[in-house]
């Protein structure tokens, strides 16, 4: 039994005082629900917030008189478990956020707090206004006391001729207002028809029928035929009759009608053929035994795998998996949410079968909470998702998988800004699980973390990883030719086409021969913005500081950021000229010069304007496989994970559209991109071909992704990254603050980059590393009217750079407090725009 009295709680009030547990006394009844991980109900000043049980204790330091009770234990089995609750407060430290903040980012949606406004009656008593009641309020008040309580909203409807006589009521002190915290939502239930115990008895009773009770017959006649239970609306719709026949039986007791959870199954309507384990080629096998050793010794080791595109990776993660859960352990996969595609998914469910749980964005609320509670309830032993599910609540985590895993999408953008890879490698060193980091080009921090330099500086938090390398493509398939094309030369030859004449040439081959083709943009829309050529004035947004993007299929202008939209402009709006233009190129516009210059082509674009409904990814790239069109337009989302046997051609229109970001990963994720899209030509029999068109053919990145030289680029790269002192040699935080006034903002990053440079200067003394950059504006300094700043920490070596920002950022506290500055602190941060 669960002697602990008191619960230390970490509340739902993200806010820098509230950062730490407070004490709450357990109330008897409530012993055995509230355990480490739980989620409760408590008093916080005037309201009920929701908290997280982070201890327990026998007793407390305060005066325990002064302790309040919790209210309500809002589970029956905590959500989380101890080893999750430890995990936040890590978080909590290493990324500068606060600590409820990290546990609110480890369950479902459906689990976050609904604060829902309640009145109840108060005491007799309680005021000696008695007689001052007006018509109407005895009843209104006579209808809280039947209820108990009643949610204020509902209240107002059902009274809304009266709802004067509410407030007053609530003003008099006859009502009063209390706050519940309820879950946004609950387990799917059915009403459910079963059949007795003993089937037999149906026929007995058939008999006992009247003549007219046509309807309740055939319920019987059912049941005797297949005496499965069946959800009522089943039942009402193949039978054709209404509820009253079944109720009539369940009413003399010969049926039985119960609610009953229903699962929300994202791949019910889906079967998947099982799959055996694959011969592994030499290479695949060295690997595979390095990691299968791993997973047997249940100690942590962390491997970066790096494996060209079709060197089978996959087939070695689902071998590892056999191997982890043959010891009855538990593992969990990653990879990028644009890259769960439907193949992926069937790859592991043909392996695992019911044993999978799916996590990621494009299922509904309720179907995530669903999977979400298989997890919980150990009904499975994998789970496959995008970059929240590496906080699965198992308990005997053997293995975790991180394929791509040079993505930014593995790094948070929203507090808690956390890097996936990294808890990843925090969970594994709790549960002696082994973390696999798989990528044909992985990310140069990770790369750097398999050198000596990187382990002689390892520490438990931040270990070396072990290099394991798979140079081939299965089969001995090659790596597709790749030609580089300088848009320069095309343009002055005379081609304005965005087309070059040897992809156009390419694209006509391969429609003749009927192969299939990816064409990689990543710029959706139809143009980059919109010009007046007499002017010069361009179309930009009035809350950010960025040019809109034209979209003809609404034909309208729209900003990316903040989703600001209008029609599109006829006249220009400074001088009134008809000469405004659409300039540069985006998907839709890619896709419209494709129909005109082939015509009968079939294109599927896949952006983010056309993938929104739920089971568009799904269906394009069904359709793509199934050979129901020729080309596959679309942004980044396109450059992974897929594997199309007829596809023979891969284009990439504008290759150097990321190299000109400000961003010192500009090069590196040029290069990662070119080299994934070119991965997707020649996986199979058919030989493959790649043309990249750029108006920079020199740059090194462009150069080194068309040889598929992985080493070369890196060779470069670092030796400009040690230059400038960036990562990997460095690490860096990064202080964004954002303010509708520039000159408050202006003042508050001086105020801010002065203490940083203090403390810099403190432990420059002690022998700590550490620059400051900044204040200076954000690349884009404004997003929906809110101006931004931000200051850079470069430091490297041991150094608590939690404590330098905190104390910092502390400065900044009255302007937070009264003036609603808004300072957002970034660890590692992967995007610096």
């Amino acid at each position: 039994m669960n002697r602990s009295m008191y619960a230390k709680v970490i509340v739902d009030v993200p806010a820098r005082p509230t950062n730490r547990a407070f004490d709450y006394s357990i109330p008897e009844h409530m012993r055995e629900l509230v355990a480490v991980g739980s989620r409760v109900g408590v008093p916080f000043g005037p309201r009920t917030v929701q908290g997280f049980v982070v201890e327990l204790h026998p007793g407390t330091q305060l005066d325990p008189s002064k302790v309040k009770p919790i209210k309500t234990a809002m589970d029956l089995q905590p959500p989380l478990t101890e080893e999750l609750v430890k995990l936040a407060s890590w978080i909590s430290r290493t990324y500068l956020c606060h600590e409820v903040t990290a546990l609110q980012a480890m369950i479902p949606g459906a689990l976050k707090a609904k604060y829902e406004r309640h009145v109840k009656a108060a005491e007799p008593g309680a005021s000696g206004l008695l007689p001052l009641l007006l018509p109407g309020q005895e009843e209104i008040l006579a209808y809280v006391r039947r209820q108990e309580t009643v949610e204020l909203q509902s209240l107002m409807d059902k009274f809304a001729d009266d709802a004067g006589l509410v407030k007053g009521l609530l003003d008099e002190g006859f009502l009063v207002e209390i706050q519940m915290v309820k879950d946004r939502m609950s387990a799917k239930k059915a009403l459910t028809v079963f059949a007795p115990e003993d089937p037999s008895q149906l026929e007995a009773w058939l008999g006992e029928l009247p003549a007219k009770a046509a309807k309740q017959r055939e319920v019987l006649e059912h049941f005797i035929r297949q005496p499965e239970p069946m959800k009522l609306t089943d039942l009402l719709t193949e039978l054709n009759l209404s509820a009253g026949s079944v109720k009539a039986l369940a009413d003399r007791g010969w049926l039985r009608i119960e609610e009953v959870e229903v699962q929300r199954d994202p791949y019910a309507s889906r079967t998947f053929k099982p799959t055996s384990p694959l011969p592994l080629t030499p290479e695949q096998a060295g690997v595979y035994e390095r990691i299968r050793d791993a997973v047997l010794s249940e100690r942590q080791r962390v491997f970066l795998l790096h494996g060209v595109t079709g060197s089978g990776k996959t087939e070695v993660y689902l071998q590892s998996i056999q191997t982890c859960l043959d010891q009855g352990r538990e593992a969990i996969v990653l990879v990028p949410e644009i890259a769960l595609t439907p193949q992926m998914v069937e790859r592991f469910k043909g392996r695992f079968g019911n044993r999978v749980a799916v996590l990621h964005s494009r299922l509904s609320h309720g179907e995530r909470y669903d999977e979400w509670r298989k997890i919980a309830r150990r009904e499975v032993s994998v789970v496959i998702g995008a970059r929240s599910a590496i906080f699965a609540p198992f308990t005997k985590i053997g293995l975790i998988i991180i394929d791509e895993e040079h993505e930014t999408t593995y790094k948070q953008e929203e507090s808690p800004k956390y890097h996936a890879r990294d808890v990843a490698i925090a969970r594994a060193a709790e549960h002696g699980a082994s973390v696999i980091l798989g990528s044909a080009t992985p990310s140069l921090e990770s790369m750097y973390r398999t050198t000596n330099e990187a382990a002689a500086a390892a520490t438990p938090e931040r270990p070396a990883f072990e290099l394991l390398s798979m140079p081939s493509r299965v089969e001995g398939r090659p790596l597709p030719p790749v030609r580089i094309i300088d848009m320069r030369e095309e343009l002055k030859s005379g081609n304005r086409s965005m087309f070059s004449r040897d992809l156009y040439k390419a694209i006509e081959e391969r429609l003749h021969k009927k192969e299939q083709i990816v064409l990689l943009l990543n710029r959706r829309g139809y143009a980059t913005f919109v010009m007046c050529r007499t002017c010069g004035y361009v179309a930009d947004c009035p809350h950010c500081d960025i040019s809109l993007t034209y979209h003809q299929s609404s034909r309208a202008i729209r900003c990316h950021y903040c989703g600001y939209a209008e029609r599109e402009l006829s006249l220009c709006p400074d001088c009134g000229s008809e000469h405004i233009r659409h300039f540069g190129t985006g998907t839709q516009r890619v896709e419209e010069e494709l129909a005109k210059l082939f015509p009968g082509i079939r294109v599927i674009r896949m952006d983010v304007d056309t993938t929104t409904e739920k089971g568009s990814h799904e269906k394009w790239l069904t359709m793509f496989g199934n050979r129901q069109a020729d080309v596959l337009l679309g942004t980044q989302m396109v450059a992974k994970g897929l594997d199309f046997p007829y596809v023979t051609l891969v284009g990439a229109l504008a290759a150097d559209s990321v190299l000109n970001l400000p961003d010192f990963r500009a090069a590196e994720r040029t290069f990662q991109l070119l080299t994934q899209v070119a991965g997707r030509a020649g996986r199979h029999q058919l030989p493959g071909e790649v043309y990249v068109q750029t108006y920079t053919p020199e740059h090194y990145s462009i150069v080194s992704a068309s040889r598929h030289d992985y080493m070369g680029f890196m060779r470069k790269e670092m030796m400009m990254r040690r230059l400038h002192n960036y990562p990997p040699f460095h690490r860096l935080v990064l202080i964004t603050l954002s303010h509708e006034q520039v000159q408050l903002l202006i003042r508050s990053g001086e105020v801010l980059a002065a203490r940083l440079k203090e403390l810099a200067e403190d432990r420059r003394d002690q022998g700590g590393e550490l620059e400051v950059l900044g204040p200076v504006a954000s690349p884009i300094s404004r997003i929906k009217d809110r101006y931004r700043f931000q200051c850079m920490i470069k430091y490297r070596g041991d150094q608590d750079i939690a404590q330098i920002v905190e104390q910092a950022a502390s400065v900044l506290e009255d302007a937070v407090k009264t003036q609603k500055l808004t300072v957002s602190i970034d660890v590692d941060p992967q995007l610096l725009m």
